[in-house]
């Protein structure tokens, strides 16, 4: 699918690497992808990493394992800003040439002396430059110049966003903005319009917090003779109560939500519900949403984030994966999460098949991969099992007797299977009388530490005889 023009779509994805990749950027790179691979387009990633103090290597690698792990992949290599500064000042050259922009001599004195005069009108600070129309030659000695952009000072700049409709900008509100600093380096807001021009971007999906830019970038791009791509400015990603999504709300990097045990899949479907919708639906695949998205269908109010719904859609897929899907992605995790080592060393030496066996039960009851090992955490226990207080109310004096008889019965049990073992306790408890629950409270009890845990004879397959049988005699008289 073409855009208006006929040109193949071409969206891009542009984080500074001064951090993680925030999760209202994951959900801006998750928009930028569904709409290049709803139109058969493309979808660029380029690294802006111009503020060489606050650009880390480490934040490069950051964001692009977060793109990975959330599933998203981009076309190409990714491209630093920084690497192309050469291309920023011929381009600055070329407007200079053209008089499209100036060498502005202002000194930080004259810039301080313009922001106090500004305040004490209280007014905002537009800065009209006097050396616009001064001749260079009265420039002062030894004084590098700034470049900036000799831009419209009467009419408008209008934007014709495809979420937040037609904005308006006064000219005379927006001043000469600097271009190429006294160093030569160029600032965000012309790196960011060459680049993408150099790049074919024909689709600009970004935060709303860019409309301002959006502004003064349009303003580069009629400087140079350029045509400006489709703008779409997205709604910000807010927490339960209406504010921007903060720390204080809790989990900020997509990093935090793979340790917290949150599936990719689960976060994509989640996190395209946040401004866009398909009529009612809630759950959908990503090929779905693939298939469904149009930007246009990005409303403009801001997502709030739901911690507790997006627990319960994670559990949904949770149940809802192939066991060797879910195993794979368990192993996965365990890396990011604090006793991750020391399950996987253990599972290592003793073998992955008791968790495989457990996991249809375990699933069930997990909202989170987290969750789920924690539920599994009786299959990697040292004997004798620490008991919650819970079940050691479980485990009276009468309940370890019945378990000192059951031992002998399910010693004979083979093979060593859930539905062997079912019907082996339910012979006891017609023998003996008592109820199943009765029997089936205390096993638990005694095989996890826990009162709540899968179903007690799924837990006794997946122990196996020798441990099950081991950890019952810890218990029983």
């Amino acid at each position: 699918m073409a855009n208006a023009a006929g040109a193949k779509v071409v969206t891009r994805f542009a984080p500074s690497p001064t951090g993680f990749l925030h999760i209202g950027g994951g959900r801006t790179a998750l928009f930028n992808w569904l709409y290049a691979r709803n139109t058969g387009g493309k979808m660029l990633l380029r690294i802006e990493d111009t503020d060489r103090e606050r650009s880390k290597p480490e934040h490069v690698t950051a964001i692009i394992d977060g793109l990975r792990w959330l599933g998203l992949d981009w076309d190409g290599e990714p491209i630093s800003q920084f690497s192309r500064v050469a291309r920023h000042q011929e381009v600055a050259r070329d407007l200079l040439a053209t008089g499209g922009a100036y060498n502005c001599y202002l000194t930080a004195e004259d810039l301080a002396a313009m922001r106090a005069k500004a305040e004490a009108e209280k007014r905002p600070l537009t800065i009209v430059s006097p050396w616009r129309d001064r001749d260079a030659a009265q420039a002062p000695p030894g004084v590098k110049p700034a470049v900036r952009l000799r831009t419209a000072r009467t009419g408008e700049t209008v934007i014709d966003d495809q979420v937040q409709g037609r904005v308006v900008f006064r000219n005379e509100d927006l001043d000469d903005m600097i271009i190429l600093r006294s160093d030569g380096a160029p600032t965000y807001n012309f790196a960011v319009v060459v680049d993408d021009h150099d790049m074919g971007v024909t689709h600009i999906i970004r935060g709303v917090d860019h409309l301002t830019n959006a502004a003064r970038q349009i303003q580069v791009y009629n400087a140079c003779g350029w045509s400006v791509p489709a703008l779409a400015h997205i709604p910000l990603v807010h927490g339960p109560d209406g504010a921007k999504l903060s720390k204080r709300h809790g989990a900020q990097g997509v990093e935090e939500y793979r340790a917290m045990g949150y599936l990719p899949a689960a976060l994509r479907n989640y996190l395209a519900r946040l401004g866009w919708s398909h009529g009612d639906d809630e759950i959908f695949s990503t090929e779905q949403a693939v298939s469904w998205f149009d930007i246009k269908d990005v409303g403009r109010s801001p997502g709030r984030f739901d911690f507790a719904k997006l627990a319960d859609l994670n559990g949904h897929y949770i149940r809802a994966m192939p066991d060797d899907e879910l195993m794979g992605h368990i192993k996965a995790l365990l890396p990011f999460i604090p006793n991750g080592p020391a399950i996987k060393a253990q599972l290592d030496a003793t073998g992955w098949t008791p968790l495989a066996i457990a996991l249809p039960g375990l699933k069930e009851r997990a909202k989170t991969l987290v969750e789920l090992l924690d539920n599994a955490a009786f299959l990697f226990a040292a004997r004798p099992l620490a008991l919650d207080d819970k079940a050691a109310k479980v485990l009276d004096a009468d309940a370890r007797v019945q378990l000192g008889l059951l031992i002998p019965n399910l010693e004979k049990v083979k093979p060593f299977e859930a539905a062997a073992l079912e019907a082996e306790v339910r012979r006891f408890t017609d023998a003996t009388g008592a109820k199943l629950g009765k029997i089936a409270q205390p096993l638990r009890a005694a095989l996890t530490g826990r009162a709540v845990s899968p179903p007690v004879f799924d837990v006794m397959h997946a122990l196996g005889a020798e441990e099950t049988l081991a950890r019952l005699r810890d218990q029983a008289q």
